[in-house]
């Protein structure tokens, strides 16, 4: 029999790893609690990691069969079990960060130490990291370019879903594995885990695919014109599906190709009839294709961590000198507090507490204000959205913070700084978003919103007597942060 190791693919749909153990036959899925994983997960992403669990193991159950759970080190755990069961091979998916090839180096050691074959199938992303390279077989440091690949990259057609048939029976589960049966999901609190204090979303595979027809049906069409305003709600919002596999990426992709067929009809045009590379394509096919490119930036910084796993923690762009951060300790627990009186970064650091979730534009503006108008490490930043995030991805989000920071691949130039005022005005015109997230500001006209910084102390007060004045100005931390990294740089 088979013995298949979920980690972050929670589904069984789609999941390549799962359906090439299914060919063989009488599949037992398992999952391991390793808690050298939970030291680095925030409580949002354990309580759905726990949720997404509860509902696989239903799904395991609704075809006869269950889900088996065992805590500890998994180079212990998957040799007894695969022992018990009598199992002959182990099937995982592969997994890009370098503590997740460690350890799946060290739990395929214990398993042929114990006789046992094992199989790791790619599966987390549509093309396997080294498979899109420069003509010198390079990885590509710039995003454009892999796009470009990417995109005209064909893709796999999701992969079966294993039926009752070939899984073991629930009952076979039971009587091979004795007293330990099955094993049962801990709580939070069983874990050392404290409850989040933000909402968490459903998990499991049918939420996902809510989401995914949610927004296939409609937002996906306006994804260009409506990304980047926050109060405009145009977001998929499959992060953590994404991040924990409860939806599968050549399902996702299946999606928005259908909506690419729609956007073409829309528009009245083949696909065949519109360059990828133009700069008028018709609206709706552009917005599905900018969606495709979100997902395409996904499996870029999956490609960038398996190449550089050090971006975890150390500057992917070398200066010449090191970058001279400040140490705040105030300015940092205002800005996560959400107190720093710029009203759209505050909105976002309050999103971010209450739904374990921040939109794309403004974490963008909020990582510029912690690294360019704080002067602040972006290592503050990363620690503090791992903790609170339910979709953090090692991947995605140094990627991001390095981006915002000016140190990582195809980085934000560090002499373009975003001003959190006009950003707010431009993205958040009507203050919409700042005041469902801001209360204080919530009676505020929005033209003193958007002008905030500019407003005497006695207006403010009038205003807002209970929302903080900006905690910096943002004219002088701007030219700060110009000399900061031109001296970096080496530049006089």
């Amino acid at each position: 029999m088979q013995l298949f190791w979920h980690r972050r693919d929670l589904r069984t749909a789609d999941n390549r790893g799962l359906a090439r153990a299914a060919d063989a036959g009488d599949v037992a899925g398992l999952f391991v609690i390793d808690d050298d994983v939970l030291t680095h997960a925030g409580p949002p992403r354990v309580r759905f990691m726990l949720d997404a669990l509860s509902a696989l193991r239903d799904r395991y159950r609704d075809a006869g069969s269950d889900l088996v759970v065992r805590r500890g080190d998994p180079s212990m755990a998957l040799p007894a079990v695969a022992e018990a069961l009598g199992a002959d091979r182990v099937v995982w998916n592969r997994e890009y960060s370098g503590l997740g090839r460690e350890r799946d180096l060290a739990v395929a050691s214990a398993l042929a130490d114990a006789g046992v074959d094992t199989t790791a199938v790619h599966d987390a992303v549509h093309h396997e990291p080294g498979s899109i390279t420069t003509n010198a077989g390079d990885p590509y440091a710039v995003f454009t370019y892999y796009w470009k690949k990417w995109r005209d990259r064909e893709k796999a057609d999701p992969a079966p879903e294993p039926g009752a048939e070939d899984l073991v029976g629930r009952d076979g589960l039971a009587a091979a594995l004795a007293e330990d049966g099955t094993g049962s999901l801990p709580s939070l609190d069983a874990l050392g885990i404290e409850a989040p204090e933000a909402s968490v979303p459903p998990a499991g595979t049918t939420p996902a695919r809510d989401r995914l027809d949610a927004f296939r049906d409609g937002p996906i069409f306006r994804y260009v014109e409506d990304r980047d305003y926050p109060a405009k709600g145009c977001t998929s919002r499959l992060s953590p599906d994404l991040k924990w596999g409860t939806v599968g990426v050549r399902e996702v992709y299946a999606a928005t190709e259908g909506a690419l067929d729609e956007a073409h009809e829309r528009a009245g045009t083949a696909a065949a009839d519109v360059d990828p590379d133009a700069d008028d394509a018709p609206l709706p096919v552009e917005s599905v294709r900018e969606f495709q490119a979100q997902l395409a930036w996904r499996e870029f910084y999956t490609q960038v961590l398996r190449y550089n796993p050090s971006v975890v923690s150390e500057n992917y762009r070398e200066y010449e000198h090191d970058i001279a951060w400040r140490e705040d300790p105030e300015a940092l627990a205002a800005w996560k507090d959400g107190r720093t009186g710029y009203p759209v970064v505050d909105a976002g650091m309050r999103q971010l507490r209450d739904e374990a979730f921040m939109h794309n534009r403004v974490r963008m503006i909020v990582a510029s204000f912690l690294t360019k108008d704080l002067l602040l490490d972006w290592r503050h930043g990363y620690d503090w959205f791992r903790e609170k995030l339910v979709d953090h991805d090692t991947a995605n989000d140094t990627g991001g913070w390095q981006w915002a920071a000016s140190t990582g691949t195809d980085a934000q130039p560090y002499f373009r700084i975003f001003n959190p005022m006009t950003q707010g005005e431009r993205y958040d015109p009507d203050a919409e978003y700042v005041r469902e997230y801001v209360p204080e500001l919530r009676d505020a006209p929005t033209e003193a919103i958007h002008g905030w910084d500019d407003l005497s102390p006695s207006r403010r007060e009038s205003v807002a007597p209970e929302y903080p004045a900006p905690i910096v100005d943002h004219a002088e931390r701007r030219e700060q942060a110009l000399s900061m990294f031109e001296a970096a740089r080496g530049e006089d």
